[in-house]
């Protein structure tokens, strides 16, 4: 079972704690983490783009000119798709890009990349993560404390609006609750910082 050392907000070693290692101790499979991903970001996607049709831009009722006899190409709208103006062939238009993965592999992507940043030494749990008032400063200084630099991710076990609110204007630095973890976040911030009561519903929810 890999072990990891637990502190407390002012950075002092308290304990270490044994982590369940079929959540945090498996062989990352990157193939899953990718196609999971690209679930994600195609999730993401709002698809309202959309161009006018021939039949939906304005004008062009009236025949530009006779059929036959003037020397030029026949036509029968001046809102046909090769005149300035017409309508666009074959263009965008609003659509879902949405599509389902399979919910192991949710699961499984998810651990992959939380033994990822065991492997790699990017995860620090706290003891407990939370603070009297809504103040960025003191935030900055627990994360000094615990010598987390960079893009940093927090996850919370439950809603927490004080370090919500005091995390969110540090930059490169995001808190999320526990329902809201996800594969992209995960790969997007290098350091994971969990408080011990979240790491416990991350191995009841993920065991």
């Amino acid at each position: 079972m890999p072990k990891v050392d637990v502190y407390d907000m002012q950075g002092k070693k308290v304990s270490s704690v044994e982590l369940n290692e079929n959540v945090f101790g498996i062989e990352p499979n990157e193939s899953v983490v990718h196609s999971v991903l690209v679930n994600y970001l195609a999730n993401q996607r709002q698809g309202t783009q959309s161009t006018k049709t021939r039949a939906e831009v304005s004008g062009g009722g009236k025949k530009p000119w006779r059929q036959k006899g003037t020397g030029r190409a026949r036509q029968g709208s001046i809102r046909a798709p090769q005149w300035i103006k017409g309508g666009i062939a074959l263009g965008p238009k609003p659509r879902s890009y949405s599509y389902k993965v399979n919910k192991k592999e949710k699961q499984l992507a998810i651990k992959s990349l939380l033994s990822s940043k065991v492997l790699e030494k990017e995860l620090t749990v706290v003891d407990k993560l939370e603070l009297p008032e809504t103040k960025t400063k003191e935030m900055v200084k627990t994360l000094s404390n615990l010598k987390v630099e960079g893009k940093t991710l927090i996850v919370l076990a439950d809603k927490n609006e004080n370090v919500y609110l005091s995390s969110r204007n540090i930059e490169g630095v995001k808190a999320i609750t526990l329902n809201m973890i996800n594969v992209y976040d995960l790969l997007h911030y290098n350091k994971l910082v969990l408080p011990l009561d979240t790491v416990k519903k991350l191995e009841e929810v993920y065991a």
